[in-house]
């Protein structure tokens, strides 16, 4: 007589619970993250080793665009992320920059964790805070690590000033940067004004100063952070980087491809950072390859590759899906320890097969 394998529906399985669906408000968020900056580093530190050992998923960002709006953008980061966070999930973030006149941020986000092995959705989290922390802290570690061998900055430039900007400079003061200069600019003059409040409440020692265009902003700053909105490149002269400073490239879309070209470029992942009309996707298209490309923040970590201090050094971070999701993991975790989880009753109601 044929032999017949068990189909997977009358096979026996292992028995599954659907977990509880949790819903975490953005201050929540905000409690468990505050005053733990040094962790989150750490976390997306390990991340970005997870990701680079293959033990992750973290295809192409889609970008929702509208012609009616074309300033506007939603973008979806779907992900999956073993190791020791071992979630999958995805990240619905929208970018309005028109919000700015009305005087509400420009960026909102929400986070939807998923259990690897229902994947049911467990969490659904305000993700505007986590994003900015992973996008700090992935900062704040490129600073440490691209700076060693060089000398830590002592003049750092703030080329614009959102929260973004903000977070940025609470995770370099809370790893324990410090600075004797702080310049500022943005296309803004109140934006400029109010993030120099900011600066002064924080409780710096540096000198504040509020710089009248670009140029005079990076000529004087050896570490220049570029968090704008900017959808092209506007900062096209080589010589303002004459004096060879690093370069937090966080929003992608500032620098020339004769900038790049003429730096050390270090992004966080290849593949992903020569894609959406970033800058670095601009000089591949012009050149034909990807041979400016000097490695990964992971090559650097792990000793792969050493920075030069004749040149310019520009850390261009696309922003990877794994990052949100081991922040959104470490937040929900620390939330359940504590029994702050505000769970969802009966989310979940058609969960038998046959009714």
């Amino acid at each position: 007589m044929k032999e017949f394998a068990a189909s997977p529906v009358t096979a026996a399985a292992e028995p599954k619970t659907i977990p509880p669906f949790a819903v975490i408000s953005g201050a929540q968020v905000q409690q468990v993250l505050q005053g733990r900056e040094k962790q989150v580093v750490e976390l997306v530190e390990q991340t970005y080793r997870v990701h680079a050992a293959g033990d992750s998923v973290n295809p192409p960002s889609y970008f929702l665009r509208f012609p009616d709006r074309p300033t506007s953008r939603i973008i979806a980061l779907p992900a999956s992320v073993g190791g020791q966070v071992d979630v999958d999930g995805i990240k619905w973030v929208s970018s309005f920059p028109d919000n700015v006149a009305s005087g509400i941020p420009r960026a909102s986000a929400v986070l939807i964790l998923n259990d690897r092995a229902t994947g049911y959705p467990f969490a659904c989290m305000e993700s505007s805070i986590i994003s900015a922390s992973r996008t700090a802290a992935s900062a704040a570690a490129a600073a440490n690590w691209l700076s060693r061998g060089r000398g830590r900055p002592r003049r750092i430039g703030f080329f614009g000033v959102g929260l973004i900007a903000r977070y940025i400079h609470t995770f370099l003061n809370a790893t324990d940067w410090s600075f004797d200069e702080i310049g500022v600019f943005d296309l803004s003059g109140e934006s400029a004004e109010g993030f120099k409040g900011y600066l002064e409440r924080s409780g710096t020692r540096a000198r504040v100063t509020v710089h009248d265009g670009p140029e005079q902003l990076i000529r004087s700053s050896d570490l220049v952070v570029f968090a704008t909105v900017a959808g092209e490149p506007h900062v096209h002269d080589t010589t303002w980087f004459a004096h060879n400073p690093l370069v937090l490239h966080v929003s992608l879309r500032d620098l020339a491809p004769e900038i790049l070209l003429a730096s050390t470029n270090i992004l966080d992942d290849v593949n992903h950072c020569l894609k959406a009309g970033t800058s670095a996707h601009l000089v591949e298209q012009m050149v034909g390859h990807r041979d400016f490309v000097d490695g990964t923040l992971v090559d650097v970590m792990e000793g792969r590759v050493s920075p030069a201090d004749d040149r310019p050094v520009v850390f261009s971070p696309f922003g990877l899906g794994v990052l949100d999701l081991a922040v959104g993991k470490y937040v929900y975790d620390e939330l359940a320890s504590s029994g702050q989880l505000r769970v969802v009753e009966d989310f979940f109601s058609e969960l038998r097969r046959y009714g």
